[in-house]
């Protein structure tokens, strides 16, 4: 700055003790450094600083850099080596003579188990494991882990190859390799698997690592005592003054004067302004040739005049200066002996005070946002974050709030687009304000806003508009004339409509408003506006994508459950089926009628929630289905489940992303009328509850199980007698288990909602879900209740027939004697048919008694039961045969026909619907 007037202070160089430098001086080689200056030279903001932590960052990174590449060599040295070690102790294990005889012997793990930990200790590696083809092992260091499943990859080696992996095993992580074992004919019987923890194997790091932190330290040795010697250097040359002295005097008059907002104004003992840096002139409109003026000859006001020229102290004293109040501190420069006059700052409060109301605002603002962030988005619907939305907008922001959103987005689709100025539909989802009297349209309400309105212009463009002066836009005015004016009188005075947008689809439009009583919207409110929508739409966005996802998951899962039970005469059943309110389950029913008017019934549960889930179920359900028409026995049935399930989990590729199966429930029973007995098996399903005619209800003792896909367990089933009128409750572990209370105290609700007599099955069904239905129910819940009924013994017919052709007569006789007594005379023609040719089949090809039983319910079936184990094949007789025709008209002339196995034999059934004429059964 120049000094053109008056004597002008100049920068004193001063020592460390603060007196002058003159007859003290002394030659730079005969003064030695003092070390708080050499620390001065060595800082980082000095040249020899830098440079020094310059060569420090570079030893740094080469020492990192050579650690990082030991590491890299350790860890290839290490896998290399457990690889070798492992593969040939694999090898030559699974060559070993006698391996293949033992594997195939009655007690594999007696034999192998020494052998194995012989081989191990001899070949150095940490385990060697001797397992089947389905992986249950035979060996292991930890002898509680035999018999349990090989954790590892096995597919590959079943089909010869060797297979190299790490694992997480059970001594922790593992370097293995699998190898088969093959018996003389070449095919394989099992595996081998051999393996070390990659932290046994030594590698070289050792060894290198201490010279190369040995020759980094040196390295930084030398560079401290190389920048050392140059700081001394240095301290030399400039004569024993550090950096930090030499700029401070240079730099002393730009720090106070210029880097300061504050006016500094000094004025000398004769009242002439010495200097008066740019604040201080454009606070007090001083012209430019200031310095060197008097003060008197400024044109300032008396007061401000009297304080630059009293001398006295005055602290912030605000004084009027035009349009300004500024706030004045002044202080004497002669009160420790120095030249007479004052040092002015100056301070512009009003402007002080005017980004102190900005920064409240801003506050203010940022606080909103900060709760908004956490009151909008709590749940995954759409119209409860919408409420939310406006809610919080009407807390501080303005007056009145709506969203509206497109009919797509509250099904969870994304809506069209539109063109420029078409008009748009949108569905009032919320409304927020002061008073709920608003002449504003109402919540649930189809608004069709008009092409020109700025909710229409700002869905169709996402743009959004600042509407000041609502009167007078004639956008805003084409909605309904009324209902404008309306809100006009009402005292809406301002308007910012806002499209909520998230990740690149348009949902809506939200509306904030503003009484004619507060001051209208401007361009910093429609920033926070913006602001405001962009964190509710990513909240509506994520609860339409959840809503379109539940949608879809729970559409699926509709559809592959029981649309309407099948016609039965057996049992009087109703059901329940309650999805998870956050996400479908796998959770199942169904109801299967089976020959000899049996009914099954049964319920599962696939283990995980969502469309993964759904499907499986989908899987399942038509598996039980395909099972049953093949009448198996519970146990069979579900064995059957249970290798699908395992199936199913293997066909699953985790590197596309697909999610395996964890596992799934069953629980499985037949209920035959004639006998009124049931057959039960579960896997891994909560046991059913058997409700007694006079009320009282108990759990039914069913074998339990492992769940479906675990496999190597056999299922076992059970077989009781039910009282008629006694309700079969079968369900799914929804009903029972809750986060809130324990397994134990579901069941004891379940039975004591069950222990009333009297109730139909619908009844029971509502029972149950009144006393067990959770307030937020996570999971999927089944309920099936089935009543059981009991065939009237009049109805049926059952005798023995002799094994010579002469039976089959009588046996047409006694059947055409049985159907007269039932008046089925429509229906004689077709049972003596079908009479005679299973009769006359079991005669020629079965052995042993042979049974005949008719059935008359909701159809008439006659069985026909032998011993033998070999079931009739329908197939077309040439003209040359004498044979094979009969079975053939069976299945032409009765509407169904089949065989299903018993202990003893077989059963071979034909099946008749009775004509709508006939007594119901």
């Amino acid at each position: 700055m120049a000094r053109d007037a008056g004597p002008s202070p100049r920068p004193s160089r001063r020592r460390p003790n603060g007196r002058r430098g003159r007859g003290d001086a002394r030659p730079a080689a005969a003064q030695a450094p003092p070390p708080r200056r050499l620390r001065s030279v060595l800082s980082i903001r000095s040249v020899a600083g830098q440079m020094f932590a310059l060569q420090v960052l570079i030893v740094l990174l080469l020492v990192v850099a050579a650690v990082v590449a030991l590491l890299i060599q350790s860890r290839s040295d290490r896998y290399a080596a457990a690889r070798d070690r492992s593969l040939a102790a694999a090898q030559t294990y699974a060559h070993s003579p006698g391996l293949v005889a033992a594997m195939q012997g009655p007690d594999p793990s007696a034999v192998l188990q020494p052998s194995t930990e012989a081989a191990r200790k001899a070949a150095g590696v940490d385990f060697i494991v001797v397992a089947d083809r389905n992986g249950i092992r035979y060996t292991h260091p930890q002898p509680e882990q035999i018999g349990k499943k090989f954790v590892g990859t096995i597919g590959p080696s079943l089909r010869g190859m060797v297979t190299v992996e790490q694992v997480n095993g059970p001594l922790g992580r593992e370097y293995q390799v699998v190898v088969p074992v093959e018996d003389a004919r070449g095919a394989v019987i099992g595996i081998v698997s051999s393996g070390m923890k990659v932290a046994n194997v030594s590698s070289a790091i050792n060894r290198q690592l201490p010279v190369v932190l040995g020759a980094g330290t040196l390295a930084l040795g030398l560079a401290t005592a190389g920048t050392a010697l140059v700081g001394r250097r240095l301290l030399g040359q400039t004569h024993g003054l550090g950096p930090e002295e030499m700029t401070r005097m240079y730099e002393h008059h730009d720090a106070v004067l210029h880097a300061v907002r504050e006016g500094v104004a000094i004025v000398g003992g004769d009242g002439r302004v010495l200097l008066a840096n740019d604040e201080a002139r454009r606070l007090l409109d001083l012209p430019p040739d200031t310095e060197g003026r008097a003060v008197a000859g400024l044109g300032l006001a008396p007061r401000t005049a009297e304080l630059l020229l009293s001398g006295d102290a005055v602290t912030d004293e605000v004084i009027p200066v035009g349009e300004r109040l500024l706030a004045v501190n002044t202080r004497s420069t002669g009160n420790g002996g120095g030249p007479g006059g004052s040092v002015t700052t100056l301070r512009d409060s009003t402007e002080l005070m005017a980004l102190a109301g900005k920064a409240e605002v801003a506050q203010g603002r940022l606080r909103l946002l900060y709760d908004a962030s956490m009151a909008i988005g709590t749940t995954l619907d759409v119209r409860r974050t919408a409420e939310e939305l406006a809610g919080m907008a009407t807390r501080e922001f303005c007056d009145y709030a709506t969203v509206d959103l497109a009919e797509d987005v509250l099904h969870g689709d994304e809506p069209p687009t539109l063109a420029v100025g078409a008009p748009v539909e949108l569905r009032r989802v919320a409304v927020a304000g002061a008073r709920d009297d608003s002449p504003l349209y109402p919540p649930g309400e189809l608004v069709r806003w008009a092409g020109r309105t700025p909710q229409a212009e700002g869905f169709v463009s996402g743009s959004s508009a600042l509407v000041s002066e609502p009167a007078a836009d004639a956008g805003w005015r084409t909605q309904d004339a009324e209902r404008t004016q309306a809100v006009l009188e009402f005292g809406l005075a301002s308007l910012i409509a806002v499209p909520l947008t998230a990740r690149g689809v348009l949902m809506g439009v939200a509306s904030f408003w503003r009484v004619h009583d507060r001051e209208r919207f401007d361009e910093d409110d429609l920033s926070l506006a913006e602001e405001l929508a962009a964190r509710a739409a990513v909240s509506i966005d994520n609860a339409r994508r959840f809503t379109r996802e539940h949608t879809m998951a729970v559409t699926l899962q509709h559809s592959l459950l029981p649309r309407a039970l099948p016609e039965q005469s057996a049992l009087v059943v109703a059901h329940r089926y309650l999805p998870a309110q956050a996400g479908v389950g796998g959770d199942w029913f169904d109801v299967v009628p089976l020959p000899g008017a049996r009914v099954a019934l049964v319920v599962g549960d696939v283990v995980g929630h969502g469309l993964h889930a759904a499907a499986t179920m989908g899987r399942l359900r038509t598996a039980v289905q395909n099972f049953s028409t093949l009448d198996l026995p519970p146990d069979e049935l579900l064995g059957h489940l249970d290798e699908l399930v395992s199936h199913i989990d293997q066909e699953t590729d985790p590197a596309e992303g697909a999610l395996a199966i964890s596992g799934a429930t069953c629980l499985y029973a037949i209920y035959d009328p004639t006998t009124a007995t049931c057959v039960l098996a579960g896997a891994g399903h909560p046991p059913p509850v058997l409700v007694h005619p006079d009320g009282r209800a108990e759990f039914l003792d069913v074998p339990v199980g492992p769940p479906l896909g675990v496999g190597g367990m056999p299922f076992e089933a059970t077989e009781l007698r039910l009282p008629e009128g006694s309700s079969l409750v079968l369900y799914t572990d929804g009903l029972v288990e809750d986060r809130t209370r324990d397994i134990g105290v579901g069941l004891d609700l379940l039975r004591a909602a069950l222990a009333h007599p009297d109730r139909s099955p619908d009844e029971v069904c509502d029972a149950v879900l009144g006393a067990l239905l959770p307030a937020r129910q996570t999971d999927d819940i089944a309920v099936l209740v089935a009543r059981t009924r009991v065939l009237d013994r009049d109805r049926t017919a059952e005798w023995e027939v002799a094994g010579v052709p002469e039976a089959v007569a009588l046996a047409r006789a006694e059947a055409t004697r049985r159907l007269t007594a039932w008046g089925l005379d429509e229906a004689v023609f077709v049972t003596e048919l079908a009479l005679s040719e299973l009769v006359t089949n079991a005669i020629r090809y079965a052995t042993g008694p042979i049974g005949v039983r008719l059935l008359y319910d909701r159809t008439l079936i006659c069985e026909v039961s032998d011993t033998s184990s070999t079931a009739p094949h329908l197939r077309y007789a040439v003209a040359e045969d004498e044979g094979g025709r009969g079975l053939f008209l069976v299945a032409q002339l009765a509407d169904r026909w089949g065989v299903r196995y018993t202990a003893g034999g077989k059963i071979v059934w034909a099946e008749q619907v009775l004509h709508p004429d006939a007594p119901a059964g």
